[in-house]
């Protein structure tokens, strides 16, 4: 199967630079499924888990914050403020935002206003769902 180089990059570094068969992630309308040749494209992407299936079939996995997703026809460039590779998710940290965030738009919470809560809440069950996907990957 041919390839494409892929480059997934946060605020704080890149995470990760190489070619790969396939690029999946979840973008505003939808699942993206990116291999060579894609028409170009860009689109936001919401929080949750990009996989990456590299020459010889392995797949790894990342947790982005959201960001934009660039296709272009030797590139495809993930742009996102927090990207993390799946393993490196933090589940009692992710569990904790989202109760905090729960507490918040419930009105028994902090100073935290509606909308920061909100955003907590999404990133927290993003990062909960990619754990979780990854269990099941994990699994098989």
């Amino acid at each position: 199967m041919s390839t494409i180089r892929c480059d997934i990059v946060s605020a704080e570094q890149e995470i990760f630079h190489g070619v790969v068969e396939m690029v999946i992630a979840t973008g505003e309308m939808g699942e993206l499924g990116i291999a060579p040749r894609h028409a170009p494209l860009i689109t936001r992407l919401k929080p949750g888990q990009v996989k990456l299936i590299l020459p010889g079939g392995e797949e790894q996995y990342f947790y982005v914050s959201g960001g934009i997703l660039e296709v272009q026809p030797q590139v495809v460039s993930i742009l996102t403020d927090t990207a993390l590779r799946a393993e490196d998710l933090d589940e009692a940290a992710a569990r904790k935002a989202k109760e905090e965030a729960e507490r918040v738009l419930a009105g028994r919470g902090e100073t935290m206003d509606v909308a920061e809560a909100q955003a907590r809440l999404a990133e927290a069950m993003a990062q909960l769902q990619a754990l979780e996907r990854l269990r099941k990957t994990l699994k098989h």
